[in-house]
């Protein structure tokens, strides 16, 4: 890359976001609500109209929430119950239950959705912020990095016209096939899972109840599907690609009303979308470089027997934007954008590692190894947990607590709110009155710090009581930066996490 100069003040925005998916359109709301410059790059014209990801989970929601749509779209999701694993001959190989009342996170647990009516929300919100500008039908070709910035080089593929411009700090949201990684150098860990399978995407003509709500995994050898219930009258089949398959018939509608036969035909909904993906399993090993970093797809891809693949790309730009918001405003170290990597990374990869494992299981295809597994699997129904992975080192408190690195609960208050929504997204400290009261002018540190203190009540002490904590340190991505049980360990915590802060007003 070239070593032009750029002043700090003269780069025309903050932040540069390519691509306007979930995960930039996600990171483009959240770096405003930060008060942060933001352009955003979009090559496509338009939101893709037809389904792709279909599953978020509670903690996405808090997201969405801290964005100011969740209400949008709460009446056009449907709350999953959950995933069934079965065998050929329909016995339970695996049970994994989701609630459908509200959990921890102050939502439920699984909401099954419509990607096009996700996005036009994240796009609405993101045409009010005055402070994001975006560009669709725009496609960058050179990120020219400098000491102070980079400079994007880009083509308006509507007139062909080209054109530059200069951030602080630029986000590849790019996807799988990413730009900005590869001006990175970026090379990515395979985690050894790639499978062909045939997405098809229908829509009933009325209520099928007898398809069920649960997702299921037919583990069958002979052809492993997979059935998940959309919102209103979608549903969604996800058919494995076999060895002796024609590939030139595997997205005609003969094909695909023959493999959907034991379930649907013609006469019952219309197809609405068919495609085939191979379902890839790799983590890119530096999400950081300088000034370029890299968000979503372009950093991770997981196969889909978990759902979370866009939900991990939501969790990137919750855990970056705060981050970024810090450093320009130079309130951190630029060392902080290390932690993004550092705590994101063994985070999504065990998911995918999850999601690995959970496949193969599904994608037996011998017979005889699909017999050994059932056997395996035979003396008790194996009850699924979804996995709670604690973050990797990075911006936290380094202690021995079992509450730090993991998202902290979202208890309604007594005025009826969230927790999030009295906090915002940025810190919060949630601390016992009778602590606070004895801590030398901790309030005044606090507050110069931009930290929100939660006023005590029931349902925060029932949460730090639980805890064993006495006050309880929360980042903006909602997720524990460390506790403190007497006046000493608090200051010590928040001299940890405002330094600046403390020192300047000791």
């Amino acid at each position: 890359m070239s070593q032009k100069t750029i002043s700090t003040h003269a780069c025309d925005y903050d932040v540069a976001v390519i691509g306007l998916g979930p995960t930039g359109a996600t990171l483009a709301n959240l770096l405003a609500i930060e008060g942060l410059r933001v352009l955003v790059l979009e090559r496509d014209k338009d939101i893709f109209a037809l389904p792709r990801a279909v599953h978020f989970d509670g903690e996405c929601m808090r997201v969405f929430q801290t964005i100011g749509i969740a209400d949008t779209l709460l009446p056009k999701l449907f709350v999953g119950p959950g995933m069934k694993f079965v065998n050929a001959a329909g016995k339970l190989l695996i049970d994994w239950q989701r609630p459908t009342c509200i959990g921890p996170n102050g939502w439920c647990a699984s909401y099954k959705f419509h990607q096009p009516d996700l996005e036009n929300a994240l796009r609405e919100r993101v045409a009010l912020q005055k402070s994001i500008d975006v560009r669709l039908r725009h496609e960058v070709f050179a990120l020219d990095e400098t000491g102070e910035g980079v400079q994007l080089r880009f083509e308006d593929t509507s007139c062909g016209k080209l054109g530059r411009a200069t951030a602080r700090y630029v986000v590849g949201c790019d996807g799988a096939r990413s730009i900005a990684r590869r001006f990175m150098g970026t090379e990515l860990t395979d985690l050894k899972s790639h499978e062909r399978w045939v997405v098809v995407d229908v829509m009933l003509d009325g209520p099928r109840p007898d398809l069920g709500d649960f997702s299921i995994q037919y583990c069958d050898p002979a052809r492993p599907t997979t059935y998940t219930r959309g919102p209103g009258n979608r549903r969604r089949w996800e058919i494995m690609v076999m060895p002796g398959d024609d590939a030139t018939q595997l997205a005609s509608p003969e094909w695909l009303w023959d493999k959907l036969a034991r379930w649907i035909s013609p006469a019952d909904a219309r197809l609405e979308r068919s495609a085939i993906y191979t379902f890839h399993s790799v983590v890119a090993n530096g999400w950081r470089r300088g000034r370029l970093l890299l968000a979503g797809d372009a950093a991770h891809q997981t196969p889909p027997f978990m759902g979370q693949g866009m939900a991990a790309g939501i969790r990137d730009a919750s855990n970056l934007a705060w981050k970024l918001g810090a450093v320009i405003r130079e309130e951190a170290p630029d060392s902080l954008l290390n932690t993004y990597e550092s705590e994101r990374s063994p985070h999504v990869r065990e998911f995918i590692e999850t999601a690995v494992h959970l496949g193969s299981i599904i994608q037996t295809t011998r017979p005889e190894a699909a017999n050994s597994r059932d056997c395996e699997m035979s003396d008790a129904i194996r009850n699924f947990v979804t996995p709670q992975p604690r973050l990797g080192p990075g911006a936290c408190l380094d202690e021995s607590s079992a509450m730090v690195g993991h998202i902290a609960p979202q208890p309604r208050l007594a005025d009826g709110r969230l927790l999030d929504d009295v906090v915002g997204y940025r810190f919060a400290l949630l601390v016992l009155p009778e602590l606070l009261a004895g801590s030398d002018n901790i309030a005044g540190h606090a507050a110069r710090a931009g930290v929100q203190i939660v006023p005590s009540e029931d349902a925060v002490r029932e949460w730090l009581a639980s805890s064993g904590a006495a006050a309880v340190l929360v980042r903006p991505d909602r997720y524990v930066y460390g506790v403190a049980n007497d006046t000493a360990s608090l200051r010590g915590l928040l001299d940890h996490a405002f330094p600046s802060v403390l020192t300047a007003s000791a």
